[in-house]
């Protein structure tokens, strides 16, 4: 049984943690085996999330299960939420836990903030990545939208996320399932913008 931890906090930016979301609970579905994806906040309560959603966690830092795969997204929030010694000492103790610690878009920059990143190569969003780079104890890596080193990856902003998770999927559950999860979530993206 596989069990990811999604973060929340206020201004989490949506799509970087329901795109995985969607990506790990089609697994679980089509694993049958009892593998669940969980939200995991600091507090009981709704969250108001970087665009206006409100989204109830299903646990808090203090009840929840033990965690084989941990994302955390990015979003406005994360500059106030890197500074919030609850959030940062609880992903400083528990993303060590984790088989898998991963981020989505500038919460690379929060894993960061927790200590999480030293020595690491890791990947956000391009308006930030200005920030990473500032940064000591991490290298920042373009032009990749996820970026593997160890346990721990970082991919580049939202929509980057469902590729990640993607890979992951394959990781854990062989690279057939996670090609039939794709197909499952019709994941071909064709944007109508394309450079």
């Amino acid at each position: 049984m596989t069990t990811y931890g999604l973060l929340l906090f206020e201004g989490a930016e949506e799509l970087d943690f329901v795109g995985p979301w969607e990506v790990f609970t089609a697994s679980a579905m089509l694993r049958g085996e009892g593998d669940r994806a969980v939200l995991v906040a600091a507090a009981d309560g709704p969250v108001r999330c970087n665009k206006g959603m409100r989204v109830l966690p299903d646990h808090t830092f203090d009840d929840h299960p033990d965690l084989d795969v941990l994302l955390v997204p990015g979003g406005n929030g994360r500059v106030a939420a890197g500074k919030d010694p609850v959030i940062t000492g609880w992903l400083a103790a528990a993303g060590p836990k984790a088989r898998w610690l991963t981020s989505v878009c500038t919460g690379s920059l929060l894993l960061h903030d927790a200590g999480l990143l030293r020595g690491r190569r890791a990947a956000t969003h391009w308006a930030a990545e200005h920030e990473m780079e500032a940064r000591e104890d991490v290298t920042l890596v373009r032009d990749e939208r996820f970026v593997v080193d160890g346990e721990v990856v970082t991919s580049q902003g939202v929509s980057a996320g469902i590729d990640m998770a993607l890979w992951l999927v394959g990781q854990l559950h062989g690279v057939e399932h996670a090609r039939n999860v794709q197909k499952y979530v019709q994941y071909y993206p064709e944007p109508p913008y394309a450079d």
